[in-house]
Formats: C-alpha cells, sequence, structure tokens
C-alpha cells in the first residue's frame, strides 16, 4: 500500500528496483489482477512493474465524492506513485479506463511519461465527440448513461452473486477466456467495503467530462509521446472508427488492430499484446 496525493493504493510491485519504470493501469470492472498475464513476463524482461487498484478499488482508498473520481486527480495519483519510487518517469499502459488516466498523462504531463501505449481505449476528444454525435455509439455505450442512476448499477451488478457483473466479462469476451475459477478474485475485489459504489463513480464523473463544450475550443494540441494504440476489433463497447482518429492526435503514433480481439485484449491474446508492447517499450 502506498500512500499517494492524500490517499492509499494498493499495488501490486515486481521486478528488478532499478529496471526501467513499467506502470499498469487497469479499467472497469478490473483491479490489478486484469495484468496478471503482463507482470512476470516484462519483470522477468529487466521492467519495474508498479500495478495500482486505482482509487476506489479493491483494497485501495475509495474517496466518497463524485468528482473525486474526475481524470486530473486519478493522473495525479499515478504521479505521486512515481514520486514515492523516486521516479521522475515512466512507461504508462493502460487500459479501459486506465487508458483515459494514460491519455490524460501523456497530454497534460508528457514530460513524465518515457512511452504511452493504450488497448481499447479512444482518445478522449474522439470519444466526446462520438458518443454524442453518433447513435451508433450511444447504443455502444448504454451502459455509460445507466451507471448515472442511483443504487440501480449498484443492486443489478451485485444481485444473484454477481451474476451481472460477471456476465459482463464472460458475454462480451471470447468464450473461456473468463472462466469461473478466473473470476473468483474479481468477486473478492467488487465485494471489498463500499469498492462497487466508488467503482461506479469513475462513470458518474466521467459523463460530466465528456458532454459537449459549448464555448469554440482551439485545435487539439497533438500529444507529443511516442504512443501505440492496440485495438480489438471486436470491442462490443467503442467502435473500431474511434481508433484512428485517435492516433492521428499523436505526434509519434502508431495503431496496430487484432482482428478477433474483443475489448479485454490482453486477456485474450497475452502472447501478441507483451510482443507488440515489449517491441515498443523497448
Amino acid at each position: 500500500h502506498v500512500k499517494t496525493n492524500g490517499l492509499t493504493l494498493h499495488t501490486v510491485q515486481a521486478g528488478p528496483e532499478d529496471g526501467p519504470l513499467l506502470i499498469l493501469l487497469h479499467g472497469f470492472p478490473e483491479f490489478w489482477f486484469c495484468w496478471h498475464k503482463q507482470i512476470d513476463f516484462f519483470a522477468e524482461r529487466g521492467f519495474r512493474l508498479v500495478v495500482p487498484d486505482q482509487r476506489g478499488y479493491n483494497t485501495s482508498s475509495k474517496p466518497s465524492s463524485v468528482s473525486s473520481y474526475r481524470v486530473e486527480p486519478i493522473a495525479r495519483d499515478i504521479l505521486g506513485l512515481m514520486d514515492s519510487l523516486g521516479r521522475r518517469r515512466a512507461h504508462i499502459v493502460g487500459h479501459d479506463w486506465g487508458g483515459l488516466v494514460a491519455w490524460h498523462l501523456g497530454n497534460r504531463y508528457s514530460n513524465r511519461v518515457e512511452k504511452l501505449a493504450i488497448l481499447n481505449c479512444p482518445h478522449p476528444g474522439v470519444m466526446r465527440r462520438n458518443l454524442f454525435g453518433s447513435r451508433a455509439q450511444r447504443k455502444k455505450s448504454w451502459y455509460i448513461f445507466y451507471y448515472q442512476l442511483p443504487w440501480l448499477p449498484e443492486w443489478s451488478m451485485s444481485r444473484n452473486s454477481w451474476e451481472f457483473a460477471r456476465k459482463a466479462l464472460q458475454v462480451t469476451s471470447i468464450r473461456g477466456t473468463f472462466s469461473d475459477e478466473e473470476m473468483a478474485p474479481y468477486v473478492e475485489a467488487w465485494s471489498q467495503p463500499g469498492a462497487l459504489t466508488a467503482m461506479i463513480r469513475w462513470y458518474r464523473a466521467g459523463l460530466l467530462m465528456m458532454k459537449p463544450r459549448r464555448r469554440k475550443q482551439q485545435p487539439p494540441r497533438k500529444i507529443g509521446v511516442p504512443t501505440l494504440l492496440l485495438w480489438g476489433v471486436k470491442d462490443r463497447f467503442l467502435g473500431k472508427e474511434m481508433a484512428q482518429p485517435s492516433i492521428d492526435r499523436c505526434s509519434d503514433g502508431r495503431l496496430v488492430f487484432l482482428e478477433e480481439a474483443t475489448h479485454w485484449l490482453q486477456h485474450e491474446e497475452p502472447e501478441r499484446v507483451n510482443s507488440l508492447l515489449l517491441d515498443f517499450l523497448s
């Protein structure tokens, strides 16, 4: 457990302490364990891995206000992790909501990021435009609006021994990816006191951030950090058409489609994901 930015994050750490720092950021409804097929792989190749349960998840701190789950304070949590290790810079890899945090770090704190790798998460500006401008994406993202309701999402996800939450992973991934045995650690993490509501607060804060902006905006600046975007084409939540416009917002970016993977690509194709990440980060 590491103190950072006024709270405490549970982390898993591996690899030589003097190795290049690699921080892996999970999404929803994951926690650190979603990277268990990556941790040993990179530690054995000399990287220093830090894999946090982000605020609200598992045994990490769970602030009570929705505003505490905006992307800026969450990004500062990660900067604080780096500071706790006496490191100025790190490689950042993020999936889903972890990808949003990674985009933010690469955009606003580029001096702290060596390289940036995103797994199935569009650039926030691209997501905003598609969420409110594309009927097809709104249909895919129905759950974002559902999670704005009070108490009902928590009840539906946890009832019948977390049936809804478990199926959200099992039904939208390649069959067999999330076995019942594999789901047991997730259920344990979701069952931590206050965790479920805290996890859902990411969506309640995130929708406010994604609402269209009325004032005329300056053209978005390009992210200068070397960036790799990996995209599982069979993602049922996020349209493939958002991938290229996202990487176009990077001055040094590369996009790789995994044709048979879904949203959960690091679970489904760990060997390929690990190889692509290693080649990029090295």
